[in-house]
């Protein structure tokens, strides 16, 4: 019987007329709803005809971000049709399924919505669909959301979509969806007291997957103090399974049951979650700590919960192109997210939220979390795009443009495991792939690895990768293999569920099953991989652990390299946790690593042991054997290597490396270590300083000198010499001064004038021959004052004045001009007043314009 005293009070209902009516004149909208305000419930069961009266029946798929969402969502729309789940109201998740021939309202996630539009682009059959959550920017949904703008653009035109969220980006949204109406729903809020609870102490802040213990002990604190200062059942916001168990193991003598929420919890403890307690307000009745990750934030509501505490943390995916490392990191809660989660405590009566952080800090909280396409790993997404016909993305509709960097990475990935041809069209393999609903990286490793060891025991092994087992299975994924064939615990549960699917998909025979037909059509084998035939029943569990990782992520072939350490073919460094069994193994398949803020090497999470002939067959594509001549270490090295990609498999000196490859590498001495390598006499560096001066005051056709022009015209001026060059050694002897007049313009006849224009040398009125400085902005002549008497004029050169540097008897610098006339006029009589009472035996006349200049002292009397 259809609970209509509750669907009546549910405050959405009176955004549905608006949002029937933007449908009906647009083909989209957005619908705006606060939490708790039916959205997610009522809307799909009104426009699929199912409650109200007069309206067709229509069929109405529902996305949202998680498994756990579809699956609470579908039950309680059941629930409220007095049904159960399978009947009209269905759901599809990874490895999950109930619908019935009767079902037209079928929630799914996102990621089930992009195969199923990839299978067929027109989706035949359905009517509506409604993106649920999509203030939450995951990748799969803003695909999810270009595909279907594709299909009504060229497709399907009456085909109905609604963006629905609580917190977005509205107008964002809407111009997305071709300047659509934005409906807004005012439901019933209930007022949350905000409690500022920061820590007492100052704790570091998170970086990576670590949060600081402190912080979680304070966030046990702040849960044991709502439990004492306010009634009602209590949700605790964390960021990871990690920290839940964490705080969980500090709440056990609180008295009240403690629940764990997050994607990997049994299904059976999500539904007693949702189901919730009698009463949790009756103080008669135990009450509730419900710890959970952000899975808990929008699509589900948690009944008794009038309290929410908010560590203040989130869980975003970040990827390390240049490393290869992809992996969740742990930042601050968004503003929007913050929003979500205190609505949770207000939801069915006045509540509070403990925010575990200052007032202060919350006006620094960005507004809404990062979109997933602009830190994520973007190869799924690059696979989807060329599936879709659109391999650089550039015509899909998409809140914001995938960067360009993170596409053309994916996009090299899927060239190098044959998903996409050399102009990035999906090929039959790719196509294959993206139908698998794995990381293309997966994908790759369950159909190479199925054509060399058998499809159970390659998809055993991609189970395991495509949901990290739990921490205490250990950093050896054959062990944790072993574990979870005998666990009997969540995980174990679920991977065996993943694993009868995926051997289904790629034609193997699941025990105790019918022989499946084949998937999507193809009838044909995989792709064997780049191993040495087929050996199903040859290889260990080890080793078939190691092969299906190294298929995976064929960078990550480790070597080791002593101790703890190993050096990935990527060329990054990572290290074995204290007291690993993975130590001392010579080779490793890394599946699961990440790299600590300010450290140099990656930490291994996960990781089977292999050995060098599995490492060269899965990592192929990245062998290099030859010649290398190159410089290093301050010398030219010259060796014959094989090498996977950065680790050497076998080094040998080479006594005659080619005259190409040994020029370049000294070329690379040059530019990495200066022209200084080569010698440089008085000489040499007064050429250069004249020459420079003669290309900044004349130009053409006297040559720039600058490091920069000189190393770009090598040929020009350092032959022969560097073609007899074969060390460092060798350079170091090279004559630049001499090399360098080969610069000159000999052939205009202008290398004549270079005494003319950039003299190295003045005469002077003693006769002396003053050497010219043309280091500086200006040439210096630095000559004692005595030796100048009788000059009125300043020299030149090249037309440019000298800076005369005049000198005492001893040589020490009495004073500065560029215009000697001014200065015997106006300075000299302060300098001879200063200098000739301690240089008495020097002439100082009078007039020193009129005298004769000497570079001897007076004659003794």
């Amino acid at each position: 019987m259809i609970r209509d005293d509750i669907l009546a009070g549910l405050p959405v209902r009176t955004a549905v007329p608006a949002l029937e009516r933007a449908l009906e004149s647009h083909g989209c909208a957005v619908l705006c709803a606060p939490p708790g305000t039916g959205k997610t419930t009522l809307v799909p069961l009104v426009l699929a005809g199912l409650v109200g009266t007069g309206r067709p029946v229509r069929r109405v798929v529902v996305a949202e971000p998680r498994r756990i969402a579809a699956r609470a969502a579908a039950r309680r729309m059941a629930w409220l049709l007095g049904e159960r789940v399978g009947e009209r109201v269905g759901f599809t998740v990874r490895g999950e399924r109930a619908v019935g021939r009767a079902t037209v309202v079928e929630v799914v996630t996102t990621g089930v919505l992009l195969q199923r539009l990839q299978r067929d682009q027109e989706l035949a059959g359905v009517d509506v669909v409604i993106l649920d959550e999509c203030h939450e920017r995951h990748l799969d949904a803003d695909t999810a959301a270009a595909f279907l703008l594709d299909v009504r653009a060229a497709l399907r035109p009456e085909l109905r979509l609604v963006a629905a969220s609580a917190t977005t980006d509205a107008e964002g949204w809407a111009r997305l969806l071709g300047d659509a109406p934005v409906v807004e729903a005012r439901g019933v809020s209930y007022p949350v007291e905000v409690v500022w609870a920061p820590p007492g102490a100052p704790v570091r802040p998170p970086h990576g997957m670590r949060v600081d213990p402190a912080l979680l002990a304070h966030v046990a604190s702040v849960v044991r103090r709502a439990l004492a200062e306010r009634a009602g059942d209590v949700l605790c916001f964390l960021p990871g399974v990690a920290e839940i168990g964490r705080v969980a193991g500090q709440l056990t003598d609180t008295g009240a049951e403690v629940l764990q929420v997050h994607g990997r919890a049994p299904a059976a403890v999500q539904d007693a979650v949702l189901a919730g307690s009698r009463d949790s307000a009756d103080s008669a009745v135990r009450r509730r700590v419900v710890l959970a990750t952000a899975v808990a934030e929008s699509s589900l509501t948690v009944p008794g919960v009038r309290i929410v505490v908010d560590a203040g943390l989130a869980r975003e995916p970040r990827t390390d192109h240049a490393r290869g490392l992809s992996a969740l990191t742990t930042v601050r809660v968004s503003q929007a997210g913050a929003g979500q989660r205190a609505g949770r405590a207000g939801r069915e009566a006045p509540g509070t939220v403990y925010r575990c952080w200052s007032e202060a800090e919350d006006s620094r909280l960005v507004r809404f979390p990062s979109p997933e396409i602009k830190v994520a790993d973007l190869t799924a997404f690059a696979l989807q795009a060329a599936c879709w016909g659109d391999p650089t993305a550039e015509g899909l509709a998409l809140l914001d443009p995938p960067p360009a960097g993170a596409l053309a990475a994916g996009r090299s990935v899927l060239t190098a495991i044959g998903a996409v041809d050399g102009s990035g069209r999906a090929t039959d393999r790719g196509t294959r792939m993206a139908r698998l609903g794995l990381h293309p990286r997966l994908s790759r490793a369950l159909l190479d690895g199925a054509a060399e060891v058998g499809a159970r025991r390659a998809a055993e092994v991609v189970a395991l990768l495509s949901e990290e087992p739990p921490r205490e299975y250990g950093d050896d994924l054959a062990a944790a293999w072993r574990t979870a064939r005998r666990g009997g615990d969540g995980y174990a549960t679920r991977w065996r569920q993943e694993v009868r699917r995926l051997t289904t998909a790629v034609g193997g025979e699941v025990p105790g099953d019918p022989t499946p037909e084949p998937t999507s059509g193809h009838g044909r084998e995989p792709e064997p991989a780049p191993a040495s035939g087929a050996r199903r029943g040859a290889v260990s569990d080890d080793g078939v652990a190691g092969l299906v990782v190294a298929l995976a992520f064929p960078e990550r072939v480790a070597r080791a390299r002593g101790g703890a350490a190993f050096l990935m073919v990527s060329g990054t460094g990572a290290e074995v946790a204290e007291g690993s069994g993975l130590r001392g193994a010579g080779w490793l398949a890394v599946a699961v690593a990440d790299r600590p803020a300010h450290s140099a090497s990656a930490r291994v999470r996960l990781a089977a042991v292999i050995d060098e002939d599995t490492a060269r067959a899965a990592a192929g594509r990245l062998r290099m054997a030859g010649e290398e001549v190159r410089w290093e270490d301050g010398d030219v090295v010259a060796r014959r290597v094989e090498r996977l990609g950065a680790v050497d498999l076998s080094v040998q000196p080479l006594k005659r490396p080619a005259p190409g490859l040994l020029r370049t590498a000294l070329l690379d001495g040059l530019e990495r270590e200066g022209l200084g390598l080569l010698r440089w006499t008085r000489d040499a560096r007064a050429l250069r300083d004249r020459l420079a001066f003669l290309h900044r005051e004349a130009g053409a056709p006297w040559p720039e000198v600058s490091d920069a022009a000189l190393l770009s015209r090598t040929g020009e001026w350092l032959e022969p010499e560097l073609s007899r060059a074969v060390r460092r050694a060798d350079l170091e002897r090279i004559d630049a001064g001499q090399a360098l007049r080969r610069l000159l313009p000999w052939a205009s006849g202008d290398a004549a004038r270079l005494d003319e224009l950039a003299p190295e040398r003045i005469e002077v009125p003693s006769g002396s021959r003053v050497r010219v400085e043309y280091g500086g902005p200006q040439p210096v002549l630095a000559v004692k004052l005595q030796e100048l008497f009788g000059l009125s004029e300043t020299p030149r050169v090249a037309g440019v004045p000298v800076l005369v540097h005049l000198l005492s008897p001893a040589g020490r610098p009495a004073a500065v001009t560029a215009d000697l006339a001014s200065f015997w006029r106006d300075g000299y009589r302060a300098v001879r007043a200063e200098l000739r009472g301690r240089y008495p035996r020097h002439p100082w006349p009078e007039d020193p314009s009129a005298a004769v200049a000497t570079r001897r002292t007076n004659n003794r009397r």
